[in-house]
Protein backbone atom coordinates (compact mmCIF):
# COMPACT_ATOMS: atom_id res chain seq x y z
CA UNK A 1 0.00 0.00 0.00
CA UNK A 2 0.89 3.86 -0.46
CA UNK A 3 0.83 5.50 2.98
CA UNK A 4 0.83 8.57 4.41
CA UNK A 5 1.95 9.22 7.73
CA UNK A 6 1.98 12.79 9.97
CA UNK A 7 4.05 12.84 12.94
CA UNK A 8 6.63 10.23 11.32
CA UNK A 9 9.67 11.86 13.55
CA UNK A 10 7.72 10.97 16.55
CA UNK A 11 7.97 8.12 19.13
CA UNK A 12 4.94 6.30 17.70
CA UNK A 13 5.35 7.41 13.91
CA UNK A 14 8.64 6.45 13.81
CA UNK A 15 7.88 3.04 14.74
CA UNK A 16 5.22 3.19 12.28
CA UNK A 17 7.34 3.64 9.44
CA UNK A 18 9.86 1.10 9.96
CA UNK A 19 6.87 -1.25 10.71
CA UNK A 20 5.02 -0.13 7.79
CA UNK A 21 8.40 -0.55 5.20
CA UNK A 22 9.30 -3.74 7.05
CA UNK A 23 6.04 -5.07 5.57
CA UNK A 24 6.77 -4.06 2.25
CA UNK A 25 4.69 -0.66 2.02
CA UNK A 26 5.35 2.53 0.35
CA UNK A 27 5.60 5.41 3.22
CA UNK A 28 5.16 9.24 2.27
CA UNK A 29 6.27 11.10 5.89
CA UNK A 30 5.35 14.54 6.90
CA UNK A 31 7.94 16.34 8.80
CA UNK A 32 8.17 20.00 10.07
CA UNK A 33 11.07 21.67 8.92
CA UNK A 34 14.04 20.49 10.82
CA UNK A 35 12.72 18.01 12.40
CA UNK A 36 14.44 15.47 14.19
CA UNK A 37 14.76 12.67 12.32
CA UNK A 38 16.93 10.31 14.38
CA UNK A 39 13.98 7.81 14.56
CA UNK A 40 13.94 7.33 10.87
CA UNK A 41 17.25 6.05 10.62
CA UNK A 42 18.26 2.97 8.43
CA UNK A 43 14.46 3.21 6.90
CA UNK A 44 14.05 3.74 3.18
CA UNK A 45 10.63 6.94 2.93
CA UNK A 46 9.59 9.59 0.91
CA UNK A 47 10.25 12.60 2.99
CA UNK A 48 7.80 15.58 2.95
CA UNK A 49 7.85 18.76 4.71
CA UNK A 50 4.97 20.92 5.29
CA UNK A 51 2.38 22.06 7.86
CA UNK A 52 -0.77 20.51 8.85
CA UNK A 53 -2.78 23.70 8.39
CA UNK A 54 -2.44 23.66 4.60
CA UNK A 55 -5.48 21.59 3.72
CA UNK A 56 -4.76 22.22 -0.73
CA UNK A 57 -0.99 20.74 0.08
CA UNK A 58 -2.29 17.99 2.12
CA UNK A 59 -4.79 16.60 -0.22
CA UNK A 60 -2.34 16.99 -2.90
CA UNK A 61 0.06 14.74 -0.92
CA UNK A 62 -2.20 12.49 -0.47
CA UNK A 63 -3.23 11.83 -4.00
CA UNK A 64 -2.57 8.31 -4.91
CA UNK A 65 -2.41 7.13 -1.31
CA UNK A 66 -4.30 4.13 -0.05
CA UNK A 67 -4.00 4.55 3.62
CA UNK A 68 -3.43 7.43 5.69
CA UNK A 69 -2.11 7.53 9.20
CA UNK A 70 -2.71 10.56 11.50
CA UNK A 71 -0.14 10.03 14.64
CA UNK A 72 0.98 14.16 14.87
CA UNK A 73 0.13 15.71 18.10
CA UNK A 74 1.71 18.67 20.29
CA UNK A 75 2.19 16.36 23.39
CA UNK A 76 3.31 18.34 26.69
CA UNK A 77 1.94 18.45 30.07
CA UNK A 78 2.98 22.20 30.15
CA UNK A 79 3.34 25.18 28.08
CA UNK A 80 2.99 28.95 28.39
CA UNK A 81 0.75 29.14 25.96
CA UNK A 82 -1.51 26.21 24.63
CA UNK A 83 -2.95 28.21 21.36
CA UNK A 84 -0.34 26.05 19.42
CA UNK A 85 -1.42 22.60 20.80
CA UNK A 86 -5.05 23.01 20.02
CA UNK A 87 -4.03 24.73 16.14
CA UNK A 88 -2.10 20.69 15.66
CA UNK A 89 -4.01 18.70 17.39
CA UNK A 90 -7.43 20.00 16.74
CA UNK A 91 -7.46 21.91 13.89
CA UNK A 92 -4.32 19.88 11.98
CA UNK A 93 -6.72 16.85 12.35
CA UNK A 94 -9.56 18.51 10.79
CA UNK A 95 -7.60 19.07 8.10
CA UNK A 96 -5.65 15.82 7.50
CA UNK A 97 -8.58 14.16 7.79
CA UNK A 98 -10.84 16.17 5.50
CA UNK A 99 -7.33 16.19 2.77
CA UNK A 100 -7.73 12.78 3.50
CA UNK A 101 -11.28 12.16 2.17
CA UNK A 102 -10.39 14.23 -0.67
CA UNK A 103 -7.48 12.61 -1.62
CA UNK A 104 -9.66 9.18 -2.15
CA UNK A 105 -7.86 7.16 1.18
CA UNK A 106 -9.60 4.31 1.38
CA UNK A 107 -8.32 3.55 5.06
CA UNK A 108 -7.87 6.23 8.12
CA UNK A 109 -6.41 5.62 11.33
CA UNK A 110 -6.25 8.86 13.38
CA UNK A 111 -4.40 8.51 16.74
CA UNK A 112 -6.23 9.44 19.82
CA UNK A 113 -5.45 8.93 23.15
CA UNK A 114 -6.97 6.57 26.17
CA UNK A 115 -7.04 9.77 27.72
CA UNK A 116 -10.45 10.23 26.32
CA UNK A 117 -11.57 6.88 27.56
CA UNK A 118 -13.63 6.94 30.77
CA UNK A 119 -11.40 5.48 33.95
CA UNK A 120 -12.05 2.72 35.88
CA UNK A 121 -13.64 2.97 38.76
CA UNK A 122 -12.68 1.26 42.34
CA UNK A 123 -15.50 -1.44 43.71
CA UNK A 124 -14.86 -2.96 46.61
CA UNK A 125 -11.40 -1.70 46.79
CA UNK A 126 -9.98 -3.07 43.37
CA UNK A 127 -9.69 -1.43 40.31
CA UNK A 128 -11.56 -2.98 36.89
CA UNK A 129 -9.77 -1.98 33.72
CA UNK A 130 -11.84 0.27 31.49
CA UNK A 131 -12.69 -0.18 27.89
CA UNK A 132 -13.60 1.68 24.34
CA UNK A 133 -17.09 2.02 26.13
CA UNK A 134 -16.40 3.97 28.97
CA UNK A 135 -17.25 6.92 27.49
CA UNK A 136 -16.36 10.82 28.75
CA UNK A 137 -17.41 14.68 28.35
CA UNK A 138 -14.91 16.97 27.59
CA UNK A 139 -15.83 18.48 31.29
CA UNK A 140 -13.67 15.33 32.42
CA UNK A 141 -10.31 16.40 30.44
CA UNK A 142 -8.09 16.93 32.96
CA UNK A 143 -5.27 18.72 31.12
CA UNK A 144 -5.54 20.94 27.78
CA UNK A 145 -3.93 17.78 25.84
CA UNK A 146 -6.36 15.36 27.32
CA UNK A 147 -8.73 18.25 25.93
CA UNK A 148 -7.53 18.82 22.77
CA UNK A 149 -7.70 14.96 21.68
CA UNK A 150 -11.00 14.86 22.97
CA UNK A 151 -12.07 17.23 20.46
CA UNK A 152 -10.22 16.13 18.23
CA UNK A 153 -11.63 12.84 18.77
CA UNK A 154 -15.17 14.35 18.34
CA UNK A 155 -14.24 15.63 14.71
CA UNK A 156 -12.85 12.19 13.38
CA UNK A 157 -16.46 10.93 14.85
CA UNK A 158 -18.13 13.60 12.77
CA UNK A 159 -16.11 12.82 9.63
CA UNK A 160 -17.04 8.79 10.53
CA UNK A 161 -20.94 10.14 10.15
CA UNK A 162 -20.12 11.79 6.64
CA UNK A 163 -18.61 8.93 5.58
CA UNK A 164 -14.80 8.47 6.27
CA UNK A 165 -13.42 5.54 6.31
CA UNK A 166 -11.92 6.29 9.77
CA UNK A 167 -11.01 3.55 12.34
CA UNK A 168 -9.72 5.45 15.82
CA UNK A 169 -6.79 3.68 17.60
CA UNK A 170 -6.38 4.89 21.48
CA UNK A 171 -2.60 4.09 22.98
CA UNK A 172 -2.25 3.63 26.30
CA UNK A 173 1.65 4.28 27.66
CA UNK A 174 3.96 2.79 25.05
CA UNK A 175 7.27 2.64 26.36
CA UNK A 176 10.65 1.40 23.72
CA UNK A 177 13.37 2.10 21.71
CA UNK A 178 13.57 4.97 19.59
CA UNK A 179 12.22 7.43 22.13
CA UNK A 180 14.12 10.27 20.86
CA UNK A 181 12.47 13.09 21.95
CA UNK A 182 11.39 11.78 24.92
CA UNK A 183 8.10 11.72 25.57
CA UNK A 184 7.21 12.50 29.01
CA UNK A 185 7.17 8.54 30.09
CA UNK A 186 10.35 8.08 27.98
CA UNK A 187 11.56 10.83 30.54
CA UNK A 188 10.72 9.01 33.78
CA UNK A 189 13.09 6.20 32.10
CA UNK A 190 16.22 8.39 31.53
CA UNK A 191 15.50 9.72 35.00
CA UNK A 192 15.05 6.24 36.86
CA UNK A 193 18.45 5.74 34.71
CA UNK A 194 20.15 8.77 36.12
CA UNK A 195 19.08 8.56 39.40
CA UNK A 196 16.85 11.60 39.34
CA UNK A 197 13.81 10.10 41.01
CA UNK A 198 14.14 10.91 44.54
CA UNK A 199 10.46 10.31 44.89
CA UNK A 200 7.42 9.07 43.22
CA UNK A 201 3.65 9.72 43.58
CA UNK A 202 1.09 6.35 43.19
CA UNK A 203 -0.47 6.13 39.86
CA UNK A 204 -1.69 3.48 38.10
CA UNK A 205 -0.82 2.88 34.13
CA UNK A 206 -0.82 0.71 31.18
CA UNK A 207 2.29 -0.13 29.59
CA UNK A 208 2.72 -1.18 25.74
CA UNK A 209 5.51 -2.17 23.73
CA UNK A 210 6.01 0.56 21.54
CA UNK A 211 5.93 -1.46 18.80
CA UNK A 212 2.71 -2.98 19.27
CA UNK A 213 1.13 0.30 19.10
CA UNK A 214 2.86 0.70 15.79
CA UNK A 215 1.92 -2.83 14.71
CA UNK A 216 -1.78 -2.17 16.03
CA UNK A 217 -2.66 1.08 13.81
CA UNK A 218 -1.68 -1.19 10.72
CA UNK A 219 -4.00 -3.77 11.56
CA UNK A 220 -6.58 -1.16 11.98
CA UNK A 221 -5.59 -0.18 8.47
CA UNK A 222 -6.48 -3.64 7.87
CA UNK A 223 -8.94 -4.60 9.97
CA UNK A 224 -10.81 -2.56 11.94
CA UNK A 225 -14.23 -1.45 11.53
CA UNK A 226 -15.07 1.85 10.19
CA UNK A 227 -15.76 4.30 12.96
CA UNK A 228 -14.88 2.34 15.58
CA UNK A 229 -12.23 2.52 18.34
CA UNK A 230 -9.19 0.13 19.74
CA UNK A 231 -7.76 0.82 22.55
CA UNK A 232 -3.68 -0.44 21.92
CA UNK A 233 -2.61 -1.17 25.57
CA UNK A 234 -1.15 -4.76 26.93
CA UNK A 235 -3.64 -7.03 28.88
CA UNK A 236 -1.05 -7.73 31.52
CA UNK A 237 0.03 -4.02 31.54
CA UNK A 238 -1.47 -2.46 34.37
CA UNK A 239 0.85 -1.62 36.72
CA UNK A 240 0.96 0.68 39.91
CA UNK A 241 3.90 2.90 40.10
CA UNK A 242 5.40 0.78 43.11
CA UNK A 243 4.97 -2.41 40.67
CA UNK A 244 6.66 -0.33 37.91
CA UNK A 245 9.70 1.28 39.96
CA UNK A 246 10.07 -2.89 41.21
CA UNK A 247 10.62 -3.78 37.34
CA UNK A 248 12.63 -0.90 36.54
CA UNK A 249 15.18 -2.37 39.80
CA UNK A 250 14.99 -5.38 37.99
CA UNK A 251 16.56 -4.75 34.91
CA UNK A 252 19.09 -2.34 35.89
CA UNK A 253 20.13 -3.18 39.56
CA UNK A 254 19.68 0.45 39.97
CA UNK A 255 17.85 1.35 43.98
CA UNK A 256 14.38 2.72 43.21
CA UNK A 257 13.35 4.56 45.85
CA UNK A 258 10.85 4.10 48.55
CA UNK A 259 9.78 7.48 49.53
CA UNK A 260 6.32 7.85 48.15
CA UNK A 261 4.97 11.49 48.05
CA UNK A 262 1.39 12.20 49.50
CA UNK A 263 -1.13 13.37 46.35
CA UNK A 264 -1.98 16.75 48.63
CA UNK A 265 1.91 17.45 48.65
CA UNK A 266 2.81 16.90 44.60
CA UNK A 267 -0.53 19.12 44.13
CA UNK A 268 0.80 21.76 46.04
CA UNK A 269 4.57 21.23 44.33
CA UNK A 270 2.99 21.92 41.40
CA UNK A 271 1.20 24.68 41.95
CA UNK A 272 4.36 26.52 42.93
CA UNK A 273 6.26 25.01 39.78
CA UNK A 274 4.37 26.28 37.27
CA UNK A 275 4.13 29.56 39.32
CA UNK A 276 7.61 29.42 38.27
CA UNK A 277 7.78 28.50 34.92
CA UNK A 278 5.69 30.99 34.14
CA UNK A 279 8.32 33.48 34.80
CA UNK A 280 11.28 31.29 33.56
CA UNK A 281 9.84 29.67 30.74
CA UNK A 282 11.13 26.52 31.46
CA UNK A 283 9.17 23.47 31.80
CA UNK A 284 8.29 22.96 35.29
CA UNK A 285 9.90 19.08 37.12
CA UNK A 286 6.36 17.81 37.80
CA UNK A 287 3.66 19.58 35.89
CA UNK A 288 0.13 20.16 37.55
CA UNK A 289 -1.78 18.27 34.43
CA UNK A 290 0.38 14.93 35.02
CA UNK A 291 -0.10 15.27 39.17
CA UNK A 292 -3.94 15.27 38.52
CA UNK A 293 -3.53 12.37 36.05
CA UNK A 294 -1.63 10.37 38.33
CA UNK A 295 -4.35 10.86 40.82
CA UNK A 296 -6.46 8.11 38.93
CA UNK A 297 -4.99 4.60 38.21
CA UNK A 298 -5.23 4.59 34.34
CA UNK A 299 -5.92 1.37 33.57
CA UNK A 300 -7.34 -0.23 30.50
CA UNK A 301 -8.23 -3.30 28.74
CA UNK A 302 -7.35 -3.54 24.69
CA UNK A 303 -9.66 -6.87 24.91
CA UNK A 304 -11.29 -5.58 21.70
CA UNK A 305 -7.83 -4.85 19.62
CA UNK A 306 -6.81 -8.35 20.74
CA UNK A 307 -9.82 -9.71 19.94
CA UNK A 308 -10.81 -8.04 16.21
CA UNK A 309 -7.13 -7.01 15.22
CA UNK A 310 -5.24 -9.42 16.42
CA UNK A 311 -3.12 -6.94 18.61
CA UNK A 312 0.03 -8.06 19.75
CA UNK A 313 0.89 -8.56 23.20
CA UNK A 314 4.77 -8.50 24.13
CA UNK A 315 5.86 -8.62 27.56
CA UNK A 316 5.53 -4.68 29.39
CA UNK A 317 8.76 -5.94 31.01
CA UNK A 318 10.45 -6.45 27.91
CA UNK A 319 9.16 -2.94 26.73
CA UNK A 320 11.01 -1.67 29.39
CA UNK A 321 14.04 -3.95 28.91
CA UNK A 322 13.86 -2.35 25.18
CA UNK A 323 13.95 1.13 26.09
CA UNK A 324 16.72 1.10 28.70
CA UNK A 325 18.67 -0.59 26.38
CA UNK A 326 17.99 2.09 23.75
CA UNK A 327 18.34 4.73 26.12
CA UNK A 328 21.87 3.69 27.03
CA UNK A 329 22.95 3.32 23.62
CA UNK A 330 22.50 6.58 22.54
CA UNK A 331 23.63 8.86 25.37
CA UNK A 332 20.94 9.18 27.45
CA UNK A 333 22.39 8.00 30.25
CA UNK A 334 25.82 10.04 32.09
CA UNK A 335 28.31 8.13 33.02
Amino acid sequence: MNCFVTGASGFVGSNLVHELVARGHRVKALLRPGADERGLADVKYERVTGDLQDSNFLTHEMAGCDWCFHVAASYQLWLRDYSAMYRSNVAGTSNILEAAGRAGCKRIVYTSTVGCIGLPKEEHGKFKPTDETALVSEAQMSSHYKRSKWQAEQIAAAFVRKGLPIVIVNPSAPVGPGDVKPTPTGQFIVDFLNRQLPAYLETGLNWVHVRDVAVGHILAAEKGELGQRYILGNADGNWTMQATLATLQELTGIPATKVRVPYWVALAAGHVGEKISAVTGKPPKAPLAGVRMAKYKMWFSPAKAIRELGLPQTPSKQAFADAIAWFRANGYVKR
